[in-house]
């Protein structure tokens, strides 16, 4: 895969972002599929209640149509491509449902914990069978060294782990203005890069259809946003991102590259278990873009500022690679 098919496949899938959300978004406007706001979430976020959300189904088509075409032009449509919008559909028909339950039915938490855990680790376990039709490597290795060590029959249930805790990492880190779309496009550029380092064309049409796709629809979601993902885009991106990582055989490095998504996560888990054992909040409120925001923050700020730890850590990545 050449740089110049590379750049083709960003710019198809951004276009078609672009194109699609103007038609999408009154739609979702039409059927009043407006965000409802927590009232226990920061003051100033009331005034979003309204906005269309599901949202992620404009980078979600983009993705699939631009991997699709660009893989079918230059023959690349493999068992890996197939896994990857499995794994993206699905985590995605999960989050539209649980957006649907809270916009139509008006039930603000949309499906129990329980409901959408089983259905991600169904997903997340028909991907893992599907990869296992072919040779797959069940192998784990530390970044930058040749130690490297096997899971075998048990790398099914770190495969189940990894998306079910990344597709909610994501969704955890979805409350601001542009914070997931941005982030994860970076992170997805990366992987991207890596697919390309290690000769996985298939792997790389997939990550560069994301990145185009999620810049394209940032214009939308940027502050003051038009239009919310929603769980049906953090859910299916958290999901593929991981898969990726798997696919390209850097599980660990997604820990680095999604570092944000980490970060987010794990203030939200020192939070509850700070509060349940001695009863004090380490943050003002958790996720920590509500933290910062409280602090005094503006929304913008807190954004670009997580914006930029990702693409640092993006770049580390990079370099210690090309290295």
């Amino acid at each position: 895969m050449t740089l110049s098919t590379t750049i083709i496949t960003l710019i198809v899938s951004f276009l078609v972002s672009v194109l699609l959300a103007p038609i999408i978004i009154p739609y979702l406007r039409k059927m009043k599929f407006g965000q409802s706001i927590r009232e226990e979430g920061p003051e100033s976020h009331q005034k979003k209640a309204g906005t269309p959300t599901m949202g992620g189904l404009i980078f979600l088509i983009s993705i699939i149509v631009t991997t699709l075409a660009i893989s079918f032009i230059f023959d690349k449509i493999t068992t890996q491509s197939i896994v990857l919008l499995l794994i993206l559909v699905g985590f995605g028909l999960i989050g539209f449902l649980d957006d649907f339950i809270k916009v139509v039915l008006k039930r603000n938490l949309g499906l129990t914990s329980w409901q959408k855990l089983i259905g991600q680790i169904i997903v997340a376990i028909i991907g893992y069978f599907l990869l296992k039709l072919g040779p797959f490597d069940t192998s784990l290795s530390i970044p930058w060294t040749d130690i490297r060590f096997s899971l075998g029959q048990f790398y099914v249930a770190f495969l189940v782990f990894w998306l079910v805790g990344f597709s909610n990492a994501v969704n955890l880190s979805d409350g601001l203005d542009g914070l997931v779309s941005g982030t994860a496009s970076v992170s997805f550029a990366t992987f991207g890069v890596l697919a390309l380092i290690y000769e996985q064309t298939d792997i790389a049409i997939f990550t560069f259809s994301v990145a185009g796709a999620l810049l394209g629809f940032l214009l939308f979601n940027k502050n003051p946003a038009k239009v919310f993902m929603g769980d049906t885009g953090s859910l299916a991106l958290g999901g593929a991102l991981a898969m990726v990582s798997i696919l390209v055989k850097q599980e660990i490095l997604l820990l680095i590259v999604g570092i944000i998504f980490v970060i987010e996560t794990l203030s939200v888990i020192l939070q509850v278990i700070s509060f349940k054992t001695t009863g004090k909040r380490i943050f003002k409120m958790s996720p920590i873009h509500h933290h910062f925001e409280l602090s005094g923050w503006s929304e913008r700020k807190v954004v670009t500022t997580f914006w930029a730890i990702n693409f640092i850590s993006a770049m580390i990545v990079v370099i210690m690679e090309v290295m």
